[in-house]
């Protein structure tokens, strides 16, 4: 909808938006030394700050176009000879995905405080399944997988992402489809190390458990298989499941809103920059510091 030509959102509600991300960017940019050895910085029509808080509210208002965004920019929020020509605006951004980076993780780091943490992974499709043995997008990168809760196969990448219990997401390792959950939990859950974990089935794994507990003091509790040998008690697995519905409602919000699979990119660099940003946007709206 929003790439449509008809925008029913307020704009003084995006103005406000962009406002309230602005003045955060601008704080934390001040905390870190950025600056990009380039030629005639002094001739820049707009700052870091101004670059990164756009790039950040087109991913909250969910555009996966960065044509139809910067359309969007020069028609509604800065004049087109006061802001940068499409194609510099997307290497400025790919340029500073490292400050993007570094804001999210300091946001990130919030969660530690947080009761516990939720690990999972969601299927990101590149194609229609009737396509993914012939597609060139990301050959050699991304893989055929089968989801389990769709039941059907499909191409593309796997989002291994934890979550704290309210919605913070904290670390995140993107592989190709075929990789199992079981293989990036370690990367996933120590980036920035929660002391209680929830997985599903897809994790158990008591070699696993041992070692996040003996090297990292992390514990990592999942349900019980039907044909384990010793199980928890029946109630152990409509609690679990309640602990875990949190993460479940994040992907539905990643999702339906800030549509996580519909990023049109056609590079790496690219593809990383549209994630970090909708992370970044995400923390923001979920730790309250910008309204959705």
């Amino acid at each position: 909808m929003q790439e449509h030509f008809h925008f029913t959102t307020d704009r003084s509600k995006i103005q406000k938006q962009y406002a309230a991300i602005f003045v955060f960017v601008s704080a934390q940019l001040s905390c870190i030394q950025v600056h990009l050895h380039r030629r005639n910085r002094h001739l820049v029509k707009q700052e870091d700050a101004v670059i990164i808080a756009i790039h950040l509210l087109g991913k909250l208002l969910g555009f996966t176009s960065e044509r139809a965004w910067h359309r969007f920019v020069i028609g509604n929020l800065f004049p087109k000879e006061k802001f940068l020509e499409r194609s510099r605006y997307h290497r400025r951004c790919r340029s500073l995905r490292f400050a993007i980076k570094w804001i999210r993780h300091e946001l990130a780091k919030r969660g530690q405080h947080h009761a516990y943490a939720v690990v999972d992974s969601l299927p990101i499709e590149l194609c229609h399944a009737v396509r993914m043995n012939r597609v060139k997008r990301f050959q050699g990168i991304a893989d055929i997988g089968y989801c389990t809760s769709k039941k059907q196969w499909y191409y593309g990448f796997k989002l291994h992402l934890q979550v704290t219990d309210q919605g913070l997401p904290m670390g995140y390792v993107v592989t190709e489809a075929s990789c199992h959950d079981r293989m990036a939990a370690e990367s996933v859950m120590t980036q920035i190390p929660h002391p209680y974990n929830f997985g599903d089935k897809g994790f158990i794994s008591r070699n696993l458990q041992k070692r996040l507990y003996e090297e990292y003091q992390m514990a990592l509790w999942t349900p019980s298989r039907k044909n384990q040998k010793h199980r928890a008690s029946e109630t152990w697995e409509p609690w679990i499941q309640q602990k875990r519905n949190v993460i479940e409602t994040v992907f539905s919000v990643l999702v339906d809103q800030y549509c996580i699979t519909g990023i049109r990119a056609n590079s790496i660099i690219g593809f990383e920059v549209a994630l970090d940003g909708i992370w970044l946007a995400y923390s923001l709206v979920t730790l309250g510091l910008v309204e959705r």
